[in-house]
């Protein structure tokens, strides 16, 4: 979402400055014919925007056509009525384009600067599915601390400012790795989303499921957030490949494509290998997690959950 919001306000101040200076040079652009087509393709273009927005934060799979067509149509109704009401000093003095002029010089650095409070700071986060039950359910809206694990520099994966490091029991929100994306239209959309997971294991930790049970380091430990909808156990398998293959399969994201009676009651024993995390769902039957599609790489990671601001009967900072 901040990058769309940084292509935004570069867009808007593209059109502001550009247009202004294109009616320096062509007259014609000073025109009401010219400016009346002007004023609709750009009241057209922010309703589409506004549409592209609203519908990649609702849509749990991502922005659809729907929201900005209809957007784009309601755009195009209010320069409509906009045009049809213009006073006659507004007409003389092209009055309609002035003011996107003047709206979009003063709107494209504020969305700019909120991108990079995106980026960096805090952004807005919707839960999509019950992985999280019952300590985050499905509609919940929450901040994120965006600084908390460093501030990652664009187009690369260094990061800066760095608060501290993951802590066992943090829930962090992270872009979904290759090997968790597994429907095929997503893959040919190249669709981006994100996951949200609490961390169970910390670069080097031996990880190990047994009936349900989680044990880091082979010491039990004590969850009281997690929840099981489903009383039955899966056995472990009575075949299975070798440790060293075991292994190699589960960080490449090979067990991506397996059931939950297959890795999700038993799995392990691995170790989380260096620069990546162990994340599960609290909902352990219901979550598609670390154990299928492997290791999270610091790369992915976005920042930790802070609070639930939204329904106002779950307000409250998240643990």
């Amino acid at each position: 979402m901040e990058a769309n919001l940084f292509y935004i306000g570069i867009g808007l101040g593209v059109f502001a400055f550009g247009l202004k200076a294109l009616s320096k040079m062509f007259p014609i652009f000073r025109s009401r014919m010219v400016g009346i087509v002007i004023h609709g393709l750009f009241a057209m273009a922010l309703g589409g925007l506004v549409g592209f927005i609203f519908s990649a934060s609702t849509q749990l799979t991502g922005p659809t056509l729907k929201w900005p067509l209809v957007g784009v149509g309601l755009g195009l109704v209010w320069a409509i009525v906009q045009w049809i009401r213009e006073t006659p000093e507004s007409k003389a003095s092209n009055g309609l384009l002035n003011k996107d002029i003047e709206w979009s010089e003063t709107s494209y650095s504020a969305i700019l600067l909120a991108a990079v409070i995106m980026y960096s700071i805090v952004q807005a986060f919707k839960i999509p599915s019950g992985s999280m039950e019952d300590t985050l359910m499905i509609g919940d809206h929450l901040f994120v601390n965006k600084f908390i694990y460093g501030v990652r520099i664009p187009f690369t994966q260094k990061r800066v400012l760095k608060f501290r490091d993951v802590r066992r029991g943090d829930i962090v929100v992270f872009e979904a790795p290759d090997a968790s994306i597994v429907s095929e239209e997503e893959k040919r959309r190249g669709l981006k989303k994100d996951f949200i997971k609490r961390a169970v294991g910390l670069p080097g930790d031996e990880i190990l499921v047994k009936n349900k049970k989680l044990y880091v380091n082979n010491a039990p430990i004590e969850e009281s957030y997690i929840i099981y909808k489903d009383p039955m156990v899966w056995p472990a398998p009575r075949v299975r490949p070798p440790t060293a293959e075991y292994r190699a399969r589960w960080e490449s994201g090979q067990f991506n494509g397996l059931r939950r009676d297959q890795v999700g009651d038993n799995f392990g024993p691995i170790k989380v290998p260096e620069g990546h995390y162990f994340v599960m769902g609290d909902n352990r039957d219901g979550s598609f997690d670390s154990r299928f599609w492997g290791p999270l790489p610091v790369r992915c990671l976005k920042g930790k959950a802070l609070f639930v601001y939204w329904p106002l009967s779950r307000v409250r900072i998240i643990r």
